[in-house]
């Protein structure tokens, strides 16, 4: 066989190859998107978002990725495009390789002015739950006056317990997450009363929750 007939035969077997892996890797692709669904995109954290660091388009094109997965698998909220999250905020730290959803971050809202105690109130610090519906739609909640509803674990055979542990109380500052395994913050204007009553409960393993009020 001459050198040309084998170049040839070479071509022709390696065009062969090639449409066989395209038809193979076709209905491979029709087989997961009919197990499955079909494949959508969706964003990805390539590196750690901190929290509260609105997020740039120079940071967004090294830190966001999009990727294409079944649509089983993307969790409901889940963003499509870095532009979706330009100028936004994790309210939470958000680690590398995890799906950015909406949820997850707020509008940044410009410096508000600094609340104070007044009125023979006292500020106090404390761990607080569910911060992130103090923040939701991008609200700035200092300055508002909220209820603090401590719940109490339950005892064996017995159901837990909540209440309100201080009426219209004023939010003098709210704090996200600074890192995983971090909580919400926020400082209230209290009285001395309530602010022993307050310590105890959280002392005693209390949960806190803020309502706003309306």
């Amino acid at each position: 066989m001459s050198r040309r007939a084998r170049a040839l035969a070479f071509l022709a077997a390696a065009l062969a190859c090639a449409l066989l892996a395209a038809v193979l890797a076709s209905r491979y692709s029709e087989s997961v998107e009919s197990r499955f669904g079909e494949l959508q995109p969706v964003l990805v954290a390539v590196s750690e978002l901190p929290a509260g660091k609105p997020i740039a388009p120079a940071a967004a094109t090294k830190a966001l990725a999009v990727r294409r997965v079944p649509a089983r698998f993307a969790p409901p909220g889940a963003l499509r495009s870095s532009d979706e999250a330009i100028g936004r905020a994790p309210a939470a730290t958000v680690p590398a390789g995890s799906y950015l959803l909406s949820a997850q971050l707020v509008v940044p809202q410009p410096p508000q002015p600094v609340a104070t105690a007044a009125g023979g109130k006292r500020p106090l610090q404390l761990e607080v739950a569910g911060g992130e519906a103090l923040v939701a739609g991008g609200a700035s909640p200092e300055g508002s006056e909220v209820d603090v509803v401590v719940s109490r674990p339950s005892g064996l055979g017995e159901r837990g317990e909540a209440d309100v542990a201080a009426s219209a109380v004023k939010l003098l500052a709210l704090a996200a997450p600074e890192g995983a395994g971090d909580g919400w913050s926020a400082t209230l204007a209290v009285s001395r009363s309530e602010a022993l009553d307050l310590i105890e409960a959280q002392a005693a393993g209390g949960e806190i929750r803020l309502l706003l009020r309306p």
